[in-house]
């Protein structure tokens, strides 16, 4: 595996889409998923414990919500990419508010995943 490889932390409630999604992000090797979580608490205590470039947040968990993990990490936290079913307006305004860096709907935005995924690879691997 590429020493530069982007680390993801995944919340996502779905084994199903946890799945696809850590197949996706990982088969160009330039990504490696290190911690897949389905709870707004153990979100947060992987967010501020393992060492992530990047978090990739569901709003609706198993328990608790992807709003209640950005409210508690605040500014110490990765990059972080909501991926939702729930692509309303409102919750758009919300996260970005929270301080979520990319809001994408997980029916239609999978390609721009890749691309942002693609691109926050970049900068890690230069910074």
């Amino acid at each position: 595996m590429d020493a530069r490889a982007l680390r993801v932390l995944l919340v996502e409630d779905s084994p199903r889409i946890a799945t696809m999604l850590r197949d996706m992000l990982e088969s160009d090797g330039g990504v490696r998923v290190v911690e897949v979580v389905s709870d707004e608490q153990s979100a947060i205590r992987q967010a501020q414990l393992a060492e992530v470039d990047v978090m990739i947040l569901d709003l609706q968990l198993a328990k608790g919500t992807g709003f209640g993990v950005l409210s508690q990490l605040r500014d110490k936290r990765p990059v972080t990419v909501v991926l939702t079913n729930y692509a309303l307006p409102e919750y758009r305004r919300r996260a970005l508010a929270l301080g979520a860096e990319y809001f994408l709907d997980k029916s239609k935005d999978l390609e721009k995943l890749q691309s942002i995924m693609t691109d926050l690879r970049g900068q890690v691997g230069n910074g």
